[in-house]
Order: structure tokens, then C-alpha cells, then sequence
């Protein structure tokens, strides 16, 4: 397993992302329509090609298996394959989030209790909530911190 910063967003790398990205919603997110996932997918990738850092994780076959994103100490996105979840990749990538680009904040589904649970495992608590996400849609989110260090 390589982790590595991407420093060129072709258009292959994002069309793997965004594969991974879906994957990992519909392991994630049973809360969303097939509808919803659509029409959430359309806008994923300009959001890769926004976020200040993105981190890739690559498998043995040089394949995208996990991305995080990154942008002024929040995390913006984190998301594994679901072949690769419950090996360590998320915190992994967490773990460079902190580390290297100083991530003390980020944002998470209510919904999604497993990906709360992970993050309040890696040192995160709720500081506030919303009643609809960043992009005014009826999901609630949980903004979470931790200390800096």
C-alpha cells in the first residue's frame, strides 16, 4: 500500500476517485436514494479538483483504493473502497490529515453512526450540528474538532 499526495489531477485518476467515492457511499450512506447518490456523484468530481490536498492511497497494483481531501485544517473528504474498509486506511489517511496538513476539524453525517464512531475513536467530539448539509439538503451533520497538538 502507497499513500501519496496528488500532485497531477488527470482525468483518469478522478474518474478511479469518484469510482471509489461511490463505492464507499454505498457502504456508507444507506440514508440516500440511488437518486440522491446520481445526483451527488455529478458535483464529486469538481470537489477533487477544488480541495487544496488530496491524499491517495494506491494498492499493490497501483489501483486508487482510498482518498482523504483536504483544505485550512479541515477535512473535507475521506472515503475507502469498500473492499479495503476495517484494514487501517482511514485512519492512515487520517493520521497524514493531522500530521502533515494540520486537520483539526471536519464534518460528518449524522447518519452515518460508523463514520462518527471512527472519528470520535481517533480523538474528534462534536462541537456542533446542522440540520442540513453543506449543500442545504435535508441531512443532518455533525461539525467535529479536535485539540491541535
Amino acid at each position: 500500500m502507497t499513500i501519496a499526495a496528488v500532485t497531477d489531477r488527470t482525468p483518469a485518476l478522478m474518474a478511479q476517485l469518484v469510482a471509489v467515492w461511490e463505492g464507499s457511499v454505498r457502504a456508507t450512506h444507506d440514508f440516500l436514494t440511488e437518486d440522491e447518490i446520481q445526483a451527488i456523484k455529478t458535483y464529486v468530481p469538481q470537489a477533487l479538483a477544488a480541495v487544496e490536498h488530496l491524499v491517495v492511497a494506491y494498492d499493490a497494483a497501483d489501483q486508487p483504493v482510498a482518498f482523504m481531501g483536504c483544505h485550512d485544517q479541515q477535512l473535507e473528504m475521506l472515503f475507502v473502497a469498500p473492499s479495503q474498509r476495517g484494514q487501517g486506511l482511514g485512519k492512515q489517511l487520517l493520521t497524514v490529515a493531522m500530521q502533515q496538513y494540520q486537520v483539526t476539524q471536519l464534518v460528518v453525517n449524522e447518519q452515518n453512526p460508523q463514520a462518527r464512531g471512527f472519528y470520535e475513536h481517533c480523538g474528534f467530539h462534536v462541537v456542533r450540528r446542522s440540520e442540513l448539509d453543506e449543500q442545504g439538503q435535508p441531512y443532518p451533520i455533525l461539525v467535529m474538532a479536535r485539540a491541535s497538538v
